[in-house]
């Protein structure tokens, strides 16, 4: 196949998929490895996608409104949101006054959560569900319930959050980039996000390695306004983002 129609056939996979491997591409088009990065190198260097670790990912110019209900994304990438939720959870203190966010990766959080005198606030029924159950002071906002995430948000909910101060956060996110920062798709939880992270002295952003190069609608902080917990570095140049964590197999992080 001729190196022009590679390269386009290479975007049209990019554009049904979201992403791609160097893997995927190799058998797909019976080429070498070295072949298949040099094609995603020219591609990258023309701004027709963005490479990063073992593959590539679209450009930012396509916006992400779709919203998986929240027993579809438990399911995702769940062994690397688990990683990155036990080394969250070892995050919190002895009296911390911690905001602990609607979603899959936070939820996963709660099993590995051990210091009894910190103090639980959240807009996620399910959430504080669990934490109740395993013996943890919680404080659930008030609001309208969103069935698709099974947040608490609305007018109600961000009044009651504005009152709060929290020693740290944890926020889910549906796409992270550096132009667009944190994004969701809907308005309403964006704003519930973003008043709890600026009432938050230490945020943190919990998402794995495909949420980079995605942008949801709507932003709720900036790329550098909390630290970010992750499975993998996105991209060679992120490498020297200090903000940035990356927990190992192991649970260390680097």
């Amino acid at each position: 196949m001729l190196t022009e129609k590679r390269q386009k056939e290479i975007l049209r996979l990019l554009e049904e998929k979201g992403s791609v491997t160097v893997q995927e591409l190799t058998e797909q088009f019976h080429a070498s490895e070295s072949t298949i990065r040099r094609d995603l190198t020219v591609l990258h260097q023309k701004g027709a996608l963005v490479k990063v670790f073992g593959g590539a990912v679209q450009t930012e110019t396509r916006i992400n409104i779709r919203e998986e209900q929240v027993a579809l994304r438990e399911e995702l990438k769940k062994e690397e949101k688990i990683r990155i939720a036990r080394y969250a959870a070892a995050l919190v203190e002895p009296e911390d006054f911690v905001y602990l966010d609607a979603g899959s990766t936070t939820a996963y959080m709660i099993p590995f959560l051990t210091e009894k005198s910190a103090v639980f606030v959240t807009n996620a029924v399910s959430h504080a569900l669990k934490l109740t159950a395993n013996g943890f002071r919680v404080i659930l906002i008030g609001g309208e319930l969103k069935a698709a995430t099974e947040a608490i948000v609305g007018n109600e909910a961000y009044v009651n959050l504005q009152k709060y101060n929290f020693t740290k956060g944890f926020f889910g996110t549906n796409g992270v980039s550096r132009s667009a920062g944190f994004t969701t798709p809907d308005i309403n939880e964006a704003m519930i996000k973003e008043c709890a992270m600026k009432h938050t002295q230490k945020p943190y952003v919990l998402c794995d390695d495909s949420k980079f190069f995605q942008t949801s609608p709507v932003s709720f902080g900036g790329f550098r306004d909390a630290k970010i917990i992750t499975d993998r570095c996105p991209d060679e140049s992120m490498k020297s983002e200090e903000h940035l964590i990356i927990v190992e197999e192991d649970g260390s992080d680097i």
